[in-house]
């Protein structure tokens, strides 16, 4: 992902609320819960049809799944979110932040949310926004990096766990260059074949990164690639692997369970 920047336009967090709200799809158990919630981050190439498939995955184990797509409320094609996002020229991780920490505000709004039990999951790009929303400081600096005004003291409130699909964490990655603020237990996913975002190398930066309690578990796919969870992916250096994504379920569901007895990061 290439270096070139735009700086986030502002708005106020309340407009961004509303502008996630229509974009949203939400996929929960039956009942009327409160529910714990997984909140999910899809990769540069935009909101796919794997994070539907994601989504039952949470369902089944008893959470409701949040998907956000941040590309419909900022007009972003698939054209282009390949030719600007995917190389680094526009909405980086850490001015998306801005719409996780908008999305964990409407969450706590749902009658049928457990808002003190939120899961961040990111695919790739959506990994890397997780990531630095958990690494910048709130007040300040946040508003500064998402661009978001009127942000609340703690924008992570409730957040008990990070689960990472082959994140990318290189520069201009401001965990990479600081570690992480709060501790999350996140959990990443690697493939020992990804060219894209890094393998093996990807796997000790995220082991030596800096974290306020357990470092990142990280679980290394031997022979996955990139996006080896995405049936329809077109890219050469990608390859489906039902094996190994039935064990990232599974992985996904573990985790959950254990995130469930965690307490979430206080307002």
């Amino acid at each position: 992902m290439a270096a070139g920047f735009l700086a986030p336009a502002v708005e106020p967090l309340e407009a961004r609320v509303e502008k996630l709200a229509v974009g949203i799809d939400v996929v929960r158990p039956d009942g009327d819960g409160p529910f714990p919630v997984v909140i999910q981050l899809h990769g540069c190439g935009g909101r796919k049809p794997l994070q539907d498939r994601w989504a039952g995955v949470v369902r089944d184990a008893g959470w409701a799944a949040v998907i956000v797509d941040s590309y419909a409320h900022r007009n972003i094609s698939d054209t282009q979110a390949y030719a600007t996002v995917c190389t680094g020229l526009r909405l980086r991780g850490a001015e998306r932040a801005g719409d996780l920490f908008g999305a964990m505000e409407w969450v706590r709004r749902q009658a049928w949310a457990d808002a003190e039990r939120i899961v961040a999951t990111g695919w790739s790009h959506g990994g890397w926004t997780a990531l630095d929303a958990m690494a910048m400081e709130p007040g300040a600096e946040a508003e500064r990096l998402t661009g978001l005004t009127g942000l609340v003291e703690e924008p992570l409130a409730g957040l008990v766990g990070a689960f990472l699909m082959y994140p990318f964490a290189s520069l201009p990655s401001i965990a990479r260059l600081r570690g992480l603020r709060v501790d999350a237990a996140p959990l990443a996913i690697v493939g020992g074949r990804d060219v894209i975002v890094g393998g093996r190398g990807l796997g000790a930066a995220l082991r030596r990164m800096k974290t306020p309690g357990a470092p990142v578990e990280v679980v290394l796919f031997d022979k996955a690639t990139h996006a080896f969870d995405e049936v329809e992916a077109t890219d050469l250096r990608v390859r489906y692997d039902a094996g190994l994504t039935r064990r990232a379920e599974a992985l996904l569901q573990d985790y959950l369970r254990a995130a469930e007895a965690r307490s979430g990061i206080r307002a």
